[in-house]
């Protein structure tokens, strides 16, 4: 399964290759981006994900550091840092955004499971408000109201202290 994942995430991002990530993939695979809703159902479905809106379709500097793998019976569990500067329009993760010129860190999880070891569905999951965030589209009135962290990787690297959101905003009773 690590050598089918590894073989995947080279033909999505550097060959940058449709049929090469397909061919790693049953015949009917699901994947589904969740913040964004984009993704796949069925065979003709993926290929068109990754056709039009996915392979090709990352900024130029784009990173990606695993982080942890866990491996189970028929999954894995890959958590990665995703790391890009935001100069063309990424569709996966903002769609009909138009560049913004912003460097972009965010912490990525990926559910894989499969039949055998052909790739049979993904679930990839981030944090939508820090992205956006992170780009410019919330307004700083909204980013000090709402309760999330706007750069979660530092929390990962222990740049950013934890439990800060809840000190600010509430002053524990006694």
């Amino acid at each position: 399964m690590l050598r089918m994942w590894a073989a995947h995430t080279a033909a999505e991002f550097v060959t940058r290759d449709v049929d090469a990530t397909m061919l790693t993939m049953t015949d009917n695979p699901a994947v589904l981006h969740v913040p964004t809703g984009m993704g796949g159902v069925g065979f003709d479905e993926v290929r068109d994900f990754y056709q039009q809106w996915f392979v090709g379709r990352n900024a130029t500097d784009l990173s990606i550091e695993s982080m942890s793998q866990t491996i189970g019976d028929a999954s894995i569990v890959d958590e990665m840092l995703v790391t890009f500067t935001h100069d063309i329009e990424i569709p996966w993760i903002l769609p009909a955004v138009a560049p913004t010129g912003k460097q972009v860190r965010v912490p990525v999880i990926g559910i894989v499971g499969f039949e055998g070891t052909a790739v049979a569905s993904e679930r990839i999951y981030w944090d939508q408000a820090a992205v956006l965030a992170q780009v410019g589209l919330l307004d700083s009135a909204a980013v000090e109201r709402l309760p999330f962290v706007t750069a979660p990787h530092r929390l990962l690297d222990g740049s950013l202290a934890m439990n800060q959101l809840a000190q600010a905003r509430s002053t524990p009773s006694a």
